[in-house]
Order: structure tokens, then C-alpha cells, then sequence
């Protein structure tokens, strides 16, 4: 079995029992156990699961992988899904960009040929990325900006983004569950992408592989409420099926 499609069965086999051992993970998948041991180091590294001494269980749903670390994980895909989503923004128009590393690579990407933007945004990354660029102007959210990944939340945050009605919102999410819940781990910040979702005429998510099946405290929404979803992997057949049902846009990013 390859690779990529042994890491969805061992995600999917945890999420269900909730504990496995790499013995049972040898015996099942027939690999040998530094297989199966640097296939729980790799998921967990992405936050799919939590490695243990001797097996693997369900990540904790309140602990979210520090900004320093997310801002490596998956970077080059990041960047492709960015450049990609990107396709889709005419210049003039206008637009939310939210708290994470992949909006932060999607503003790197439209800082490259788009004119006459009109971004609004609750993250002081973003806004640094765009600031010296003319053709963009940025509308910086009010609030209490968080030191540990420069997101700005809050009631403040809140009633300004409230303010607004803007051709597109484009989010970070933490996880989506296989029912297509979107999925967070801070309260007030979940509180200001439901604002995003209200007052933006299109819903652009941009999710690399590792989000699909994340488990996460806070749920903000359902995937239903995105127009178009960008990832570099085929997402699980319960999320496809969400997708197809309701005729939202996939675009799948082949890396090569």
C-alpha cells in the first residue's frame, strides 16, 4: 500500500478506536514497524494524530501546534494552494483575508500582480506582507492582537469586521471534520470568521491535506458555507461527497 493512502487508513482507524498499536498497525498494513513508526511520526507532526510510546491516539482538541511550527508544515503546498486560489481574485476587487499561515501565503501571492485591491484583515502579518505594495489598500482590523501568531480578536475585532460587505472572505481553518464541520480552537477568534462568512459575498477556503479529518474544540460553520475549496490532496470521501452533493468547486493542486 502506498504511503499517502496508509496514512488516511491509520488516521481513520484511530479516529474509530480511538488507540491503536503500531503492532496492530504492522499486522494490518503488513510493513515493518520503522515503517509504521515514521508513518505516526510524520502524522503527528502534522497534528493528525498524537504519538505515543508503543501506538498512537486522537490529537487533543484544545491544543492547537504553535505558529512557529505551522508556519513549516506544508509550506511548499501552501504556497501552491496560494497561488492557485489567487486565479480566482479579479483585480478591483475586495476581500477579508483571516488569522493562519495559509491566508499569510495567499496575501504573498496576490502581492505579486493583483491591482486595486481592497483587503480587510484581522491578521498583522498580512498586513505587514501587503503594506509597501500601492495597489493594495489595507484596512487593519481594532482589537487585541494575540503576540504568539499576530492575529487581532475580540468584541472589537468583531463589530469592525461587522461593518463591511466585501466580494470575498478567504479563511484559515484549523480542521474539518469529516462531516464537514469547520473547526477551530479559539473562541473569539471563530467568532470573527463567522463574521467573515456573513458579510462576504463568496467564501474561498484554502486547506492543505493535513486539516482534513483535524479534530478541534470549536466548530464555526460547516463546509457547505464555502463557493470554492483549494487543497493539494483529494480530500476523504465524506467530505467529497458534501462537495458534489451541493456543487461547491473542488480544486485539487498536483504538486508536480
Amino acid at each position: 500500500m502506498k504511503q499517502i493512502p496508509r496514512h488516511q487508513k491509520i488516521v481513520d482507524l484511530v479516529i474509530k478506536q480511538g488507540y491503536v498499536s503500531t503492532e496492530e498497525l504492522v499486522e494490518r498494513f503488513d510493513v515493518s514497524p520503522q515503517t509504521i513508526r515514521r508513518d505516526l511520526n510524520e502524522l503527528a507532526d502534522n497534528n493528525k494524530i498524537r504519538r505515543y510510546h508503543g501506538g498512537a491516539t486522537i490529537p487533543l482538541s484544545s491544543e492547537n501546534t504553535s505558529y512557529s511550527t505551522r508556519k513549516t508544515l506544508n509550506f511548499n503546498e501552501k504556497d501552491l494552494i496560494a497561488e492557485q486560489l489567487v486565479k480566482n481574485i479579479p483585480n478591483g476587487a475586495s476581500l477579508f483575508i483571516d488569522i493562519g499561515t495559509t491566508p499569510e501565503s495567499i496575501a504573498r501571492a496576490l502581492n505579486k500582480n493583483h491591482k486595486q485591491l481592497r483587503v480587510v484583515t484581522n491578521n498583522v502579518n498580512v498586513a505587514t506582507i501587503l503594506l509597501a505594495n500601492p495597489e493594495i489598500k489595507v484596512i487593519l482590523a481594532g482589537g487585541e492582537v494575540r503576540t504568539r501568531d499576530g492575529g487581532i480578536v475580540g468584541e472589537a475585532t468583531l463589530d469592525f469586521v461587522k461593518q463591511f460587505s466585501l466580494d470575498f472572505g478567504i479563511l484559515g481553518i484549523s480542521g474539518i471534520g469529516l462531516d464537514g464541520s469547520l473547526l477551530d480552537f479559539d473562541y473569539n477568534e471563530v467568532r470573527v470568521k463567522q463574521a467573515i462568512i456573513d458579510n462576504s459575498r463568496s467564501i474561498f477556503l484554502a486547506i492543505d491535506h493535513s486539516k482534513f479529518g483535524r479534530n478541534a474544540m470549536v466548530k464555526l460553520g460547516n463546509i457547505s458555507q464555502a463557493h470554492m475549496v483549494f487543497t493539494n490532496q483529494k480530500p476523504p470521501e465524506e467530505i467529497l461527497n458534501i462537495l458534489n452533493d451541493l456543487s461547491i468547486p473542488l480544486e485539487v493542486i498536483d504538486p508536480s
